[in-house]
């Protein structure tokens, strides 16, 4: 389960899709970029089970962003 889960804009022009995100996954930090496509760029470590936190941040931004 991911906990303390935040996002800021890359970019001051809120036009422009792109964020960086940061999250604890099993008592760990992590950060990334959340990209437009959907695509999640890792900024450190890599999460254990990597596939499942991915669907869990997309759920997370579908419904912090394009709520």
């Amino acid at each position: 389960m991911i906990q303390h889960f935040s996002f800021k804009p890359l970019f001051e022009n809120s036009q422009l899709p792109g964020w960086s995100i940061s999250f604890f996954y099993q008592r760990e930090r992590y950060t990334a970029e959340y990209l437009k496509d959907g695509v999640i760029q890792w900024s450190e470590a890599i999460p254990p089970n990597e596939e499942d936190v991915k669907k869990m941040i997309h759920e997370l931004m579908l419904y912090h962003i394009y709520d």
